[in-house]
């Protein structure tokens, strides 16, 4: 009741929400749980950063500091949050801002010398005090928001009727071969609107890069996923969701122990304690550390961490790969909505220049 009663006073205009004449995408979800934000974020930014200066703005979730924030390169998890320097870390030419009053954040990006030209909000569905130019809505294909239910009953923020906001829902973490008939079952079940489109996405995991690359010299060879075939792997994560993560890694082996942390672990020196000494048990010709991207930015603060660890734990980067030709199509909506609301910034901004 509280939670419709919040979207009805936005619905109602009690509370505003506001509008930016400047593209402002939003990738977010309406439920407790992994449905893979950020690779999706990931995604966009690769689309566009040959092109366009990119944002992203989040409010950087569980870190120790308050207001608008840049990350940098050599910012900490405690700084920004995990996932924000996790961004910042591989796509070190995008601005990453986190800041928990999204406008707020805007403004102060749009007030910057060298602004953006397309600012992507991380995670921000829900909030609602800004109205974003495109609202991108994911879902679990595992778990639909219309087969959920609101915590605590299930796992749902908000109904799932308010995916009416959306222009454009992805259908996340689908099997590789997709059958015709499937989707038009889930078409059917989301009710698609005329104003809105549907996608489908599955994970795809890149070659195993090492945590703590500053160890290896140029000779020792480049690792791969061939790698994992026949080790033993002793799995850790401290995310929402790990089963796809360890779904795909009994393809490769059958023989993995998994130590599970709470999503957004914040690592210790006794949880490297515990990982050495299950990594201990393993057999030690045949052995490895597997672990997530979002956790490896974590690992890679820590001071005390053994040699042996550090050779032997690597982490999976994580990609999405639109099914059934769809990225073409996602992709120019993208390209046509970012670069038409640009062109009507800049003149717009042009304009009240020479009325001042």
């Amino acid at each position: 009741m509280i939670v419709g009663l919040r979207n009805e006073m936005f619905d109602l205009k009690i509370l505003s929400s506001k509008e930016f004449d400047f593209p402002i995408i939003s990738v977010g979800n309406i439920t407790v749980g992994g449905t893979g934000k950020t690779p999706h974020t990931e995604y966009i930014i690769r689309l566009l950063r040959n092109s366009l200066k990119i944002a992203t703005l989040s409010r950087g979730y569980k870190r120790k500091t308050r207001g608008f924030l840049i990350a940098e390169t050599n910012s900490t998890v405690k700084q920004v949050g995990d996932e924000p320097l996790q961004m910042k870390t591989k796509f070190n030419d995008v601005i990453v801002a986190v800041d928990s009053k999204r406008v707020r954040g805007i403004e102060n990006l749009l007030a910057l010398t060298d602004k953006p030209d397309v600012i992507i909000l991380d995670d921000a569905y829900q909030h609602r005090y800004v109205s974003p130019g495109m609202n991108i809505l994911l879902t679990d294909f595992n778990r639909l928001i219309t087969k959920d239910s609101l915590l605590p009953f299930g796992r749902l923020r908000e109904s799932a009727t308010n995916r009416s906001r959306a222009n454009i829902i992805i259908v996340t973490k689908c099997p590789s071969q997709l059958k015709p008939i499937e989707e038009r079952i889930i078409t059917k079940e989301l009710t698609i609107r005329p104003y809105q489109n549907l996608y489908f996405t599955k994970l795809a995991y890149g070659p195993v890069q090492p945590v703590y690359p500053e160890i290896f010299t140029s000779s020792d060879k480049q690792p791969d996923n061939s790698i994992l075939k026949g080790k033993t792997i002793l799995l850790v994560t401290g995310i929402a969701n790990p089963d796809s993560l360890k779904n795909y890694l009994n393809s490769q082996s059958r023989l993995i122990q998994h130590l599970c942390f709470s999503d957004h672990h914040n690592y210790q020196d006794k949880d490297m304690d515990l990982i050495l000494s299950r990594f201990d048990t393993l057999p030690k010709e045949n052995r490895i550390i597997i672990t997530t991207e979002k956790d490896m930015v974590h690992l890679r603060e820590l001071a005390n961490v053994s040699e042996l660890i550090k050779r032997n734990i690597f982490y999976i980067p994580l990609e999405i790969c639109f099914l059934n030709n769809g990225s073409k199509d996602f992709e120019q909506k993208i390209f046509n909505y970012v670069t038409e609301n640009k062109v009507n910034f800049d003149l717009h901004t042009r304009k009240n220049k020479l009325s001042s």
